[in-house]
């Protein structure tokens, strides 16, 4: 299956967007480059007829034959046989990736794409599922394919948002977006400019600005997060004009700006939280200028503060970069994927898998404890949901997405069958954790209550074919998401449902209830670990004597995402070469924070190698209660972790937000990267291999909860350990800035357990040592879109206005 991919090594080269640090970089060849290009146009208005000639062409054949795969298994000969007898998902149906059907074909399908023996064979059986088989498992099984090929190292498709933007945005922006029609568009701009608000003349007063009017002689100064306060007018005020702003939120940015959610033309650059690195640079420039580009404010759920109080996240749940970690982290350890074939053994998948899903609970409560909504609900399959969720989101074959009503009975759904295979599973997982052993069916003791038994626990509760019983525990997982979308056992065709796919679970609040009961069991196995002593917590000869934390400041920020995918107009092709002449970008606010550092200043006793963790948790409960260290362990998230040499003496070590190697900003769009390809393969520009983030690392910009404008008190932890080298010490090929060394082995700092020294409880008499360091912090949310509350200081009113995203950089990005 090997085959090499040739590429120019470059020394201190900086890309075209210029943030990479200096260092040694591969620069793309020309046939590293058309593998690219394929890549990029092959999903290119995915759900529409394949338009490429010479992809039409190269599709005309399936190869069916054992001689063209390094492998062949019974899910390849099992696909043939059901695209045979026409018995494959068809094209324009809902696809879930947790669909017990789907998962099979998927994985017939993607088998055929991870073991083709070369490029040729690859690229043909692309073409042709692209323009034969169902759209969502095509998109699934070739992202799967390019992560995991070893031949395909340096290679990227879109992100997810970019090839669906139907699974991240609202129902009516995708409408709006497909039905944008670019003829219409210019003879629609030439009419007057439309008002979503009203004028109305009111009494002008010293508080100025902001006003919703209310009952008779009542106004109520309405703020971000829907709080009002209500004001009384005298006849001593001056009239003035007011623009009328129905129900602001925050990210109804547009509305401030006397915006209505139309299509924009915009000839300016591209909306990102690292647009300096851009609007300045040259080839940018060039390559960008003939591009048309068209813009469309996006607003979250409409009936925020109506449905429930779980609206109050919306901004939070339906983020992208949100949503998209939790896709990727499937994709790179997909369950279906053995550990000993892809070398996801060597990165601890289970327990890896298990700690991601606490990690993320543990934002998400922090989040939560913004708005004051405290720990999140326990899930029972006999009681009800109390939060109901309608996603207001839109398949593309025109099908809307299932919702459910507030206090849902899941148990009357009537498939009682399904429901006891799930709740027996759940009880059998619980039960052998409880008992400390598992009998194998060839009568082998394993042994639960060793530390490394977590990557057993964990290959369980994701249901993996690593599990150690696959064949009882390997569809509890699948089962309990059909079971939530209503989906039965056999069923082929099914209704869209955000619980199916691992891009858009995460906007239902029923998902973090349910994985907070899988991280109960977590929890219950370290439960049974003896606790740590002080002597196994104490580093020798190590003091870490403070930590000064820079002022942390959340606040909402503007960025445009790449939808040009959903485009319907006719495709313009010149001498053969498509051209990419018109995109389409969704604005959006989302949170951000400061850039934030923390300057740690240690003692040692002599040189020495050592890991450092920084841990962000909350110090009191939704009631103003301090929480004790033993029921806070579970809450901390763990935000930075590096290696340092320490020398003998005091060690002044100070550590930036943008240096965590976890963290990623935002990828380079989907027309950019086009863009650039092309460039680098008519031989103007050099492709550098880290041109855009890792598809698998976490947000920077989501590190931090939301806060509060008063400031809302948390506190970090900071332990410095004695260096443990993990198992596969990282390789020379392995490079974080665009990899992300799934199943190297190296992609975690050492071998002590994720989450140390948390992962087990806490004996707080025995807990406190030198070498850790406790501090209390202030998160503090600023409102960027204050100074518009006065619509008087808006002197470019009707109009985006962009000196509101410069005057905010270089008040809150830069350090």
């Amino acid at each position: 299956m090997k085959f090499a991919i040739a590429f120019l090594a470059c020394v201190a080269v900086v890309t075209a967007t210029g943030y990479h640090k200096t260092h040694d970089i591969k620069v793309a060849d020309k046939a590293f480059l058309m593998k690219q290009k394929f890549l990029f146009e092959i999903v290119y208005r995915v759900e529409d007829p394949l338009m490429f000639e010479e992809y039409i062409a190269m599709g005309k054949q399936f190869f069916f034959e054992k001689d063209h795969y390094t492998h062949f298994d019974l899910y390849m000969e099992k696909f043939f046989e059901a695209h045979k007898a026409h018995a494959l998902l068809p094209k324009g149906e809902f696809f879930g990736a947790l669909v017990k059907h789907h998962a099979k074909q998927a994985r017939g399908l993607f088998n055929c794409f991870y073991y083709a023996k070369d490029w040729e064979t690859f690229a043909a059986n692309v073409a042709f599922a692209r323009m034969h088989f169902n759209e969502g498992m095509f998109v699934y099984a070739l992202t799967l394919a390019v992560i995991h090929r070893d031949d395909f190292h340096g290679l990227v498709l879109p992100a997810i948002h970019e090839i669906f933007p139907q699974f991240f945005f609202n129902s009516k922006f995708v409408m709006e977006a497909e039905k944008f029609d670019y003829e219409m568009w210019m003879k629609t701009s030439l009419y007057e400019k439309e008002y979503m608000d009203v004028y109305h003349k009111i009494p002008s007063f010293s508080y100025g600005h902001g006003y919703e009017q209310g009952m008779g002689h009542g106004y109520g100064k309405t703020h971000g997060h829907g709080q009002t306060y209500e004001h009384e007018f005298g006849s001593m005020y001056q009239s003035s004009d007011y623009m009328y702003m129905k129900d602001f939120k925050t990210w109804q940015w547009w509305k401030l700006m006397g915006l209505g959610e139309h299509w924009y033309s915009e000839s300016n650059y591209i909306l990102r939280e690292n647009i300096h690195e851009y609007n300045q640079e040259s080839n940018w420039l060039t390559m960008m200028k003939d591009v048309k580009k068209f813009y469309m404010p996006v607003d979250y759920s409409r009936d925020l503060y109506l449905y429930n109080e779980e609206s109050k996240l919306s901004y939070f749940t339906e983020d992208l970069g949100w949503n998209t970690y939790w896709y990727y982290l499937n994709m790179d350890y997909s369950f279906f994927l053995d550990g000993k074939t892809f070398g996801l053994q060597n990165d601890r998948r289970g327990e890896w898998w298990l700690y991601n899903v606490h990690q993320l609970l543990s934002r998400y409560h922090m989040e939560r404890l913004s708005h004051g909504l405290g720990e999140i609900p326990q899930f029972s399959w006999f009681h009800q949901i109390e939060m109901g969720y309608d996603p207001q989101m839109i398949y593309y074959n025109g099908i809307g997405y299932s919702y459910r009503k507030n206090y849902y009975e899941l148990e009357t759904y009537g498939n009682f069958e399904m429901l006891d295979k799930i709740t027996g599973f759940q009880r059998r997982i619980q039960n052998i954790v409880e008992l400390g052993y598992y009998q194998t069916t060839d009568g082998d003791m394993i042994d639960l209550r060793k530390p490394e038994s977590i990557e057993i626990i964990g290959n369980m509760l994701q249901g993996n074919v690593d599990a150690i019983d696959n064949i009882f525990f390997q569809f509890w997982y699948m089962l309990a998401h059909m079971y939530f979308a209503d989906t039965h056992y056999y069923q082929m065709e099914v209704y869209p449902n955000v619980m199916l796919n691992f891009e858009t679970m995460m906007r239902d609040p029923m998902f973090y209830m349910f994985y907070k009961s899988i991280a109960q069991v977590y929890f219950q196995f370290m439960h049974h670990l003896p606790k740590y002593t002080k002597e196994q917590l104490l580093m020798p000869g190590v003091t870490l004597k403070h930590v000064e934390v820079s002022e942390l400041v959340t606040y909402f920020d503007l960025v445009d995402f790449d939808v040009t995918n959903m485009l319907n107009g006719k495709m313009v092709f010149h001498e053969g070469q498509f051209v990419w002449d018109k995109s389409l970008f969704a604005r959006q606010m989302r949170l951000n924070h400061k850039p934030f550092s923390y300057t740690y200043t240690i003692d040692s006793a002599r040189d020495e190698k050592v890991v450092i963790r920084a841990f962000l948790g909350p110090k009191f409960d939704e009631y103003g209660r301090m929480i004790s260290l033993a029921d806070n362990r579970m809450n901390f998230m763990e935000i930075d972790e590096f290696t340092y040499t320490l020398k003998t003496g005091s060690n002044l070590i100070t550590r930036k937000s943008t240096d965590f190697a976890w963290t990623v900003k935002d990828r380079t769009t989907y027309t950019e990267l086009y863009y650039y390809t092309m460039m680098a393969f008519d031989g103007k520009y050099d492709y550098p291999l880290d041109l855009t983030e890792p598809h698998c690392g976490f947000p920077d910009r989501l590190v931090l909860p939301m806060g509060w404008k008063k400031g809302m008190p948390m506190q970090m932890f900071f332990m410095v350990v004695p260096y443990m080298a993990p198992q596969h010490e990282q390789f020379s090929t392995f490079d974080y800035t665009y990899s992300c060394g799934i199943g190297s082995g190296a992609r975690h700092v050492d071998s002590l357990p994720f989450g140390y020294p948390f992962d087990r409880e806490i004996n707080e008499y025995e807990f406190y040592v030198p070498n850790m360091y406790f501090k209390d912090v202030t998160i503090f949310h600023a409102d960027t879109m204050e100074k518009y509350y006065n619509y008087k200081e808006y002197s470019n009113y009707g109009h985006f206005d962009y000196s509101f995203f410069n005057d905010y950089y270089t008040k809150y990005f830069k350090l």
